[in-house]
């Protein structure tokens, strides 16, 4: 089931038998495909994911925004807490890119925010299709000290240098993490990102982080 967004080249999916909403953009000559991880049910909306994706899109890789939760099971805070339930949805998407038609040969990264961050790394454990991470402002710690030793994927952590009690989350996930790692402390950012240019960093930072492991997986 997809219907194309007007005017942008977007389209809207449904993946899954819960019919998760989601909206693919694939550029010509796409090397890569980013799924988006977010914490809240509704992070195909995320004004941050979205101008991250566009940006992303014009680097040549291919976006997934997508709804971890049904509207209804996003009325129930604690879901946005379940990160075995959010890490479930997020392999299911990597399945279901697997098997569409336009994204099949692509190969899969992950992108999280807030607690998409843990939950894009417990999908990741274990799972060689996944070719890098990025985290921003995330919490990679939820993933949880027994699954971050098995993440196969090169990780990117990135912070704001204000956010403190999340630098020290990440600075402790990043000791469990095993793979090819690095982290990257944004300078005068908060934990949205909300100052001036400092948005722009995180996607500089993660477009060079998945088109350079992207590149290496060819």
């Amino acid at each position: 089931m997809t219907a194309p967004l007007p005017s942008t080249g977007l389209r809207e999916v449904r993946i899954g038998h819960h019919a998760l909403a989601a909206i693919l953009g694939v550029p010509a000559e796409a090397r890569g495909l980013v799924i988006f991880a977010h914490g809240s049910g509704s992070g195909r909306l995320s004004p941050r994911n979205n101008y991250v994706a566009a940006r992303l899109r014009d680097d040549g890789l291919a976006t997934l925004l997508l709804d971890l939760l049904t509207p209804e099971e996003e009325h129930d805070r604690r879901n946005v807490f379940d990160i075995a339930l959010l890490a479930n949805r997020l392999r299911l998407a990597a399945d279901w890119a697997r098997d569409h038609p336009e994204t099949s040969d692509l190969r899969p990264c992950y992108f999280g925010a807030s607690t998409g961050a843990g939950a894009a790394l417990r999908a990741a454990a274990e799972d060689p299709r996944i070719a890098a991470i990025v985290s921003r402002g995330g919490r990679p710690d939820l993933a949880g000290v027994d699954v971050l030793p098995l993440v196969l994927a090169p990780t990117l952590l990135v912070v704001g240098e204000l956010d403190g009690i999340v630098i020290d989350l990440n600075a402790a996930a990043y000791d469990v993490l095993t793979c090819e790692k690095d982290m990257a402390i944004v300078p005068g950012a908060g934990h949205l990102f909300e100052e001036p240019g400092t948005l722009d960093q995180v996607v500089t930072l993660a477009s060079l982080w998945f088109r350079h492991h992207l590149g290496e997986a060819r």
